[in-house]
């Protein structure tokens, strides 16, 4: 199951608060202001900066 439309709109990136974008396949949530990466597991987003990938 992906993430609900709903859930989507109202996150933000944890440490700037800008929009992600929601990658379906790879089950992840970029940043592309802060370049940074969270993984969603289980269909739950894992919004933590100090666990987040940076590209």
């Amino acid at each position: 199951m992906a993430l609900s439309p709903d859930l989507l709109a109202i996150l933000v990136c944890p440490a700037c608060k800008k929009d992600l974008v929601y990658d379906a396949a790879a089950s992840t949530l970029t940043c592309p202001a802060c370049r940074l990466r969270y993984k969603v597991e289980n269909d739950i987003p894992v919004m933590l900066v100090e666990e987040a990938e940076k590209f």
